[in-house]
Formats: C-alpha cells, sequence, structure tokens
C-alpha cells in the first residue's frame, strides 16, 4: 500500500521569526527589509532566526509588480452587515476584473489573534489587504501585516498608520448634516439608535449628531440615545424602547438603514404615522433604504468607490516599488463624498 504523503506543514512567518530572536515584530520586518537601521545583536539575532526556521519573505508583491501572481484580499468579520459587506465587495470584484488581480476573501473569526489572521492571508499570498471596520483599527493586526510586507488599505479607520492608505468619509460632518436637517424641519425631540460600538463610525456619527443638536441649543436626554448593533433585530428592540418612553421623540435618526427600517416596522405595529407623526433617518443608502415604505430618508455613502478606491490604491503601492512596508513613510488618506438622500420618511413634527 502506498504511504501517504505527510501533510505539509505551514511556513514560517515573521512573528515565528520575531519571537525565536527574542525582538519585536516590527524591529524583525526592518531587518529582514533593511528598511531602517537596527542594532548589530538584534540584526544577527534576527538573520539567525531566520536561517534556523527557513523563513522566507512574502515575494507575492514583488511579483505583483513584475506582472506575475496578483492576489488581493478583502478581510470582513461577523460585525458587519451583509448590505454592507455587499456593497464593498460588488465594487471590489468590479475593480478586480478590470485590472485582472484576483480576489480572496478572507473572513475573521472573533476571538483569533491576530497572527491568526495574519497567517492565512500570507498562506494565501496575498500582496496586498483591504481592511473594512472595525479590523482597520486593529492596530497589531496592521502591522502584522505591514511587517509581512502585505500592503494595506484601511477603509474609514479611526486613525491614520504610516505605510496605510486610508479610504474614508467623513461620518461625523455626514450625520452632524442629517441631525440639522431634522432640527431646521422643527423637530427638537429625536432618538438616536447607536451602531456597533467597535466600528468607530458608530461613534463619530453620535458625535455629529450631539453637535447637530448643541448647536441649536438642544441638550438630549440620556433615555434618548439607546445602542444597536446595526442589525435589523437591535433596530426593533430600540424603536421599542424608544417609542415606549412617556414622551416619545418625533423623529428617530438610525446608524444605519437596517435599524432606521426597523424603526419604521415598530411605528406601523404602533399604529404611528410615518412621517405624519414620526420623521425616521437612516445612514448609507443601503437596497433596503429604497425598497421599503416610506422610503428611508438617509445619508448615502460612497461604499462600492470606496472599495474601488482601495484596489486601485493597492495595485499603485504595489506597481510602484513592490515593498508594502517601505513604499509609503506616511499614511495617505483618500477622503470621498457622502450625500443626503431625501425620500418620503421624513417631514415636518406634528403640532401637539
Amino acid at each position: 500500500m502506498a504511504k501517504k504523503p505527510a501533510p505539509s506543514r505551514r511556513p514560517p512567518t515573521l512573528q515565528n521569526v520575531a519571537t525565536l530572536a527574542g525582538v519585536s515584530l516590527m524591529t524583525a520586518s526592518r531587518v529582514v527589509n533593511r528598511s531602517a537601521y537596527v542594532s548589530e545583536a538584534a540584526t544577527s539575532a534576527v538573520e539567525k532566526a531566520v536561517q534556523e526556521l527557513g523563513y522566507v519573505l512574502n515575494s507575492t508583491a514583488q511579483l505583483l509588480a513584475g506582472g506575475g501572481t496578483r492576489t488581493i484580499a478583502l478581510v470582513h468579520s461577523d460585525s458587519m452587515t451583509s448590505a454592507y459587506l455587499g456593497e464593498l465587495l460588488l465594487g471590489a470584484l468590479a475593480e478586480a476584473a478590470a485590472r485582472h488581480i484576483h480576489l480572496t476573501v478572507e473572513q475573521y473569526v472573533q476571538g483569533r489573534p491576530s497572527a491568526w489572521l495574519v497567517n492565512q492571508i500570507v498562506d494565501g499570498r496575498a500582496a496586498g489587504v483591504i481592511l473594512p471596520p472595525p479590523l482597520c483599527d486593529w492596530q497589531e493586526l496592521v502591522e502584522g501585516l505591514l511587517a509581512e510586507n502585505i500592503a494595506v488599505v484601511a477603509i474609514t479607520p479611526d486613525r491614520y498608520t504610516d505605510g496605510v492608505t486610508a479610504v474614508s468619509v467623513d461620518d461625523r460632518q455626514a450625520s452632524y448634516e442629517i441631525t440639522k436637517h431634522l432640527v431646521d424641519m422643527g423637530h427638537r425631540r429625536i432618538g438616536f439608535i447607536q451602531g456597533n460600538l467597535q466600528h468607530r463610525g458608530s461613534s463619530r456619527r453620535l458625535e455629529g449628531f450631539l453637535q447637530g443638536l448643541s448647536e441649536n441649543g438642544i441638550h438630549p436626554g440620556e433615555e434618548l440615545i439607546v445602542p444597536g448593533d446595526f442589525s435589523y433585530r437591535s433596530g426593533l428592540l430600540a424603536a421599542e424602547r424608544l417609542l415606549s418612553l412617556p414622551t416619545v421623540p418625533t423623529a428617530i435618526l438610525a446608524c444605519n438603514d437596517d435599524m432606521a427600517a426597523a424603526a419604521v416596522t415598530i411605528a406601523h405595529q404602533r399604529k404611528i404615522d410615518v412621517p405624519g407623526e414620526l420623521s425616521i433617518c437612516g445612514f448609507d443608502d443601503a437596497p433596503l433604504a429604497s425598497s421599503i415604505w416610506p422610503a428611508l430618508t438617509t445619508i448615502r455613502l460612497p461604499v462600492r468607490e470606496m472599495s474601488t478606491k482601495a484596489i486601485r490604491a493597492l495595485c499603485q503601492e504595489l506597481e510602484q516599488g513592490g515593498k508594502a512596508s517601505e513604499s509609503n513613510s506616511r499614511h495617505v488618506s483618500l477622503q470621498l463624498d457622502y450625500r443626503l438622500i431625501r425620500r418620503q420618511s421624513d417631514a415636518r413634527p406634528p403640532k401637539r
């Protein structure tokens, strides 16, 4: 009987090298990429670990620059809504096809360390990675990818990192604008449904909401700001809470369209007319926003365009030099526009 071949061993990663050498991941990266001065002792330890483990620097970026293997990974987590992920994928797939790039999709499993995800991407031989929220704000993950010579584009990160291109929208200003829209129509008691707090964009939207109120002398009570996690179900629970208050709000602003649509459902169940008695606004302009009744007034975010720009930025960065950890000494930020889309779910508040 033929002997079964032994299972292939996972190739060593730069994190393995750093651990064996007793140095930080970034120090190991500087040595193998020769991108900055490192002490002789640290250099010797890293080089010895490289030789002992048989580590080979990720060369996929150089291959991309030379017209070889072309792979970019889009990573997502289960805290993203299907609508948001779908829009990202549509934009990325179209641009990848146009540029003859192989796009892979990796899912992060909650609870796993960043090194696990880095290994997944290294094994997939990706030259670059697109990180949507909240993964874009996981500094340990970003540094691990850069150390492995993998280019990174972050979608709407909370802060900028050297060597990382950021594709962003001003969530705070967009939220401020739609809040001001409600205030200008005469609303003074406005409920706010938060998003997943792991996503810094949710906090920025809350900040914009509070700014829009305070500039008009409105101070919302704590009972008007309720938790959500971007899911439709959390929107149902949040709307039930807001519409059970002794004095119900005349308007509700939700951190995304799924939760805003859920608020419309609860209003219908309670025989509350939208928008005659209650205005409801959302965020993102997902397909759901224009398929329910009444259609949602919302902020249109260019989600597809963000992933399109991400693919372009990765290709440009890699084609310029092929070394993600060396090609940028500072961050690059691409700021895209949003739009307030007025539909049928908002109106002036009723006279009470």
